[in-house]
């Protein structure tokens, strides 16, 4: 089983969340900004490195919020290597600059804000209501 550790921001504005479209390997879906680690990266550094990519934004990490672990098994994921183990570090997070501009040639294709009561509705991997849950948004 491969495994994957990332780090993810959940960023709240009053009602609004702030996520990015992921569209890789034919598959698609709104998630938290965030991504994988590079090799010896910080989470917390990699948190914010993901944000600036997809989003534009530079965000300032308040506190960790949680860890969610995830297992996609074999005949789920497109690559035919076996299952995987997602490992999630996840942060709450706040803007401090930046403008908000779409991720070029990376794995997610737009960043936007939503209003909390728009998010039931959209089509999203289910780290979205992970982070949400784990920011208090949601119950």
């Amino acid at each position: 089983m491969d495994i994957r550790v990332a780090a993810y921001a959940v960023i709240a504005d009053g009602s609004r969340v702030l996520l990015a479209h992921w569209n890789e390997h034919g598959r698609s879906g709104w998630t938290l900004p965030g991504g994988g680690l590079e090799a010896g990266e910080d989470p917390a550094d990699a948190a914010v490195r993901e944000v600036r990519e997809e989003t534009g934004y530079d965000a300032e990490l308040d506190e960790l919020i949680g860890v969610h672990s995830h297992v996609i098994p074999e005949d789920q994921r497109n690559s035919g290597l076996g299952a995987l183990q997602a490992l999630r570090i996840v942060y709450r997070a706040h803007v401090v600059a930046g403008r908000l501009t779409n991720e070029a040639d990376g794995s997610t294709d737009e960043a936007r804000w939503f209003r909390l009561d728009e998010i039931p509705a959209l089509r999203k991997v289910s780290l979205v209501e992970v982070g949400l849950r784990f920011a208090g948004l949601i119950e």
